[in-house]
């Protein structure tokens, strides 16, 4: 059963930097989650959100930044690369949410190539990259194009030689039809989020969604999997609470894989075990890892238990 570090493994490690990487890969976890948008010059950089998060970022002097509406897309590298993104800012929400994650000095904002570089040292040569493209269909100000965003990363693939160990996810669907357009075997995963009463992220899954670049809306899960596996997808990406055992079964027959998100509380992964996904993404890989362990589990193929 798969382990992904999501954004590394932010429970612990800065989110979205060097060190999570190669600290993640240096836990045995063999595949880290992370997300991916484009400057002001077309340089696919390592970052989440949009906007410059304001709980985890510093800029030269080492002052934290004051608001939440920096646009990634309106920096270039240079500019970008001055903020330190290792630390969490104490008296923030965020910081409640992840106490246990380390506080470090002098961490950037990666690039995509750096990651890449990563993965090809000598050390690393088994391990996957599952790359998130952060793009939206609300705000067009704020993301690249998603052709732009589809072939700057997939350039940054080819030229480390990765396309096949990488995984190329997002919840618009219309990058992943512009990745079909480019690398029609580059495996695809669908990220979904459904409609609930009390949403923490916007829902990507609903009638008429500008999200599913056009498909036909999925009454169920059974439905959605096979909007999925008709529109070539190789991965089904859900929120692990939109899951049934009966969900991750019908997709497994259709051919998918399926890799729950973001599953952290033992409870949790205990369900999502049992389920039968193919693959855990967590800022925990530690606490999954002593989970499956106790089933005589594995998450990669040279371990034993």
């Amino acid at each position: 059963m798969r382990l992904h570090g999501h954004r590394g493994a932010r429970g612990i490690w800065p989110e979205n930097t060097l060190l999570g990487f190669q600290s993640t890969f240096d836990l045995g976890v063999q595949v880290v989650e992370l997300d991916v948008l484009l400057t002001k010059d077309n340089i696919p950089i390592v970052t989440h959100n949009p906007t410059l998060m304001a709980a985890t970022t510093r800029d030269e002097s080492g002052a934290w930044i004051e608001t939440d509406d920096l646009i990634v897309w309106d920096y270039t590298f240079e500019e970008l690369s001055r903020f330190d993104v290792g630390g969490i800012r104490m008296d923030s929400d965020y910081a409640a949410r992840y106490p246990e994650q380390a506080f470090l000095f002098n961490h950037p904002i990666p690039r995509l190539g750096d990651v890449a570089k990563l993965a090809c040292e000598p050390a690393y040569t088994d391990v996957w990259i599952n790359v998130e493209i952060k793009s939206t269909p609300l705000h067009e100000n704020l993301t690249p194009p998603p052709a732009d965003l589809a072939k700057q990363t997939l350039a940054v693939i080819t030229e480390h030689g990765l396309q096949d160990r990488v995984i190329l996810q997002s919840f618009d669907w219309r990058v992943l039809q512009e990745i079909e357009k480019i690398a029609p075997n580059a495996p695809k995963s669908h990220l979904t989020y459904l409609e609930r009463d009390k949403p923490t992220m916007q829902p990507n899954i609903y009638a008429n969604s500008p999200w599913m670049a056009g498909a036909s809306n999925a009454a169920d899960h059974a439905d959605l999997s096979q909007v999925i596996a008709d529109l070539g997808g190789a991965i089904w990406a859900p929120f692990h609470r939109d899951i049934t055992p009966k969900s991750v079964e019908h997709a497994q027959k259709l051919g998918l894989i399926v890799n729950a998100w973001t599953v952290n509380e033992p409870s949790d992964i205990e369900r999502v075990i049992s389920a039968g996904v193919d693959g855990i993404i967590t800022d925990y890989p530690a606490r999954v890892q002593r989970c499956l362990l106790q089933r005589g589990l594995s998450w990669r193929e040279d371990l034993f238990v």
